[in-house]
């Protein structure tokens, strides 16, 4: 009998759930299965899920192959229907050590989950990772127009802060340099929680807590409730890694209002001019939706300099697809070849602005996670090629020498 092996697709959330379920289905003596973790934020994402079902049962006919995540938790009567699928397990269930200890029965679909449950008891296996996310948050209570993912998160949670420091000890000690916060709306952290602490003064008493952490990072943040907690412990505590990355989604004001967003174009780009004055190393990351219902040309061309405004280095750009069940699945659509038109003009400005943010720091040094043989992550969040010589999992100091496609190059500093 073989191992349990995990397809994730989606966030960082998936991924760090991933770890979470390779530890339950282990716990319960689950082997020889395959288990497919889906997104639901696009129909692309569920396409590709459905294809990595497919594939996986015609290169492993004999093992026994259980789909979880966003997708299935949205619609877990059409993925328990496919005949390749043994199990269906939903965002709650799939966290739990007695969700995989009865995988001989084939199970009906799970219920969904109680808003907020699918976040208290996941817990990080420790690994010996360079880098390791670690959930603070889960569920969102907004409703954007274009999003599924609170109707398979729940409502918003959050974990307590003793809780996170004593994770964040255990994975400290099982060998990570750096953790990553991740959340489904990591700004809303704390308050469900008594004396609803933000998310600053959770960083702040986390690097108080665990000072043998070396490197904290935050994944996606909402640029409307950064709180000024949060913007002091940025600007004072070179361990907290100065990489922002902004859930932004359009340049345009109309557009942002249709997308029942809470910030404005002028927000946006406040919110990374006040980055770079606390921190001036800081590099922004970004997601941008191309082709919105009802995105006129010029209202495109907003979110194209934006990423210029906005100097975003690190963006992630997403087609925009209907979700059924959504509001913005009812407005009026763009054509499909304008929406991929747009999307491929945004990633080539967004390769334009990557690649000069790359030659600004030739010459410059910094520290850089050694993550896997011959490549490491810089503070902000770059990719460095460095000599395979260096172990896994250590922080060097490198100078950076060149800048190439996507990454920089450095050499070691002794």
């Amino acid at each position: 009998m073989g191992a349990v092996d995990i397809i994730t697709f989606g966030c960082r959330l998936n991924a760090f759930e991933s770890e979470v379920i390779r530890r339950a289905a282990s716990a319960a003596g689950l082997a020889d299965a395959i288990v497919v973790n889906t997104c639901a934020v696009t129909a692309e994402a569920e396409r590709q899920a459905r294809q990595a079902i497919r594939r996986a049962r015609r290169d492993h006919p004999g093992r026994r192959l259980i789909v979880t995540g966003c997708a299935a938790t949205l619609a877990p009567e059409k993925y328990a229907a496919l005949p390749e699928v043994d199990a269906v397990l939903d965002n709650d269930a799939k966290l739990r050590v007695e969700s995989y200890a009865a995988t001989g029965a084939t199970p009906a679909p799970m219920p969904r989950p109680s808003p907020g449950r699918s976040g208290e008891g996941a817990e990080p296996a420790p690994t010996g990772r360079a880098r390791a996310y670690l959930q603070v948050q889960q569920g969102c209570d907004h409703r954007c127009t274009f999003c599924i993912i609170p109707y398979a998160r729940g409502a918003s949670s959050s974990v307590p802060i003793g809780a996170i420091a004593e994770r964040a000890r255990n994975l400290v000690a099982a060998g990570t340099c750096e953790i990553v916060l991740t959340g489904v709306d990591l700004t809303a952290y704390g308050a469900d929680l008594p004396g609803r602490p933000n998310l600053g003064q959770m960083v702040r008493r986390l690097l108080a807590a665990v000072p043998e952490l070396k490197r904290l990072r935050l994944s996606s943040l909402d640029p409307s409730e950064i709180d000024d907690d949060l913007w002091a412990v940025f600007a004072r505590d070179a361990r907290l890694m100065p990489h922002l990355h902004l859930s932004l989604q359009a340049g345009d004001d109309l557009i942002l209002k249709r997308m029942k967003r809470r910030h404005s174009r002028a927000q946006a780009i406040a919110v990374a001019r006040r980055a770079r004055e606390a921190r001036p190393d800081v590099a922004i990351g970004a997601d941008l939706i191309a082709g919105f219902p009802t995105e006129t040309d010029d209202m495109f061309r907003r979110s194209l300099d934006l990423v210029e405004e906005c100097g975003i280095a690190f963006l992630h750009v997403f087609p925009y697809s209907p979700r059924p069940g959504t509001p913005a699945a009812r407005m009026p659509p763009v054509p499909p070849a304008i929406v991929r038109a747009r999307a491929a003009r945004l990633r080539q400005a967004g390769a334009v602005r990557l690649q000069n943010e790359l030659s600004s720091r030739i010459g410059q040094s910094g520290e850089v996670l050694v993550e896997r043989a011959g490549l490491g992550r810089s503070e902000f969040y770059a990719l460095v090629e460095i000599s395979d010589d260096n172990p896994l999992g250590n922080i060097i100091k490198a100078q950076f020498i060149a800048a190439e496609t996507g990454r920089l190059v450095g050499a070691l500093v002794r």
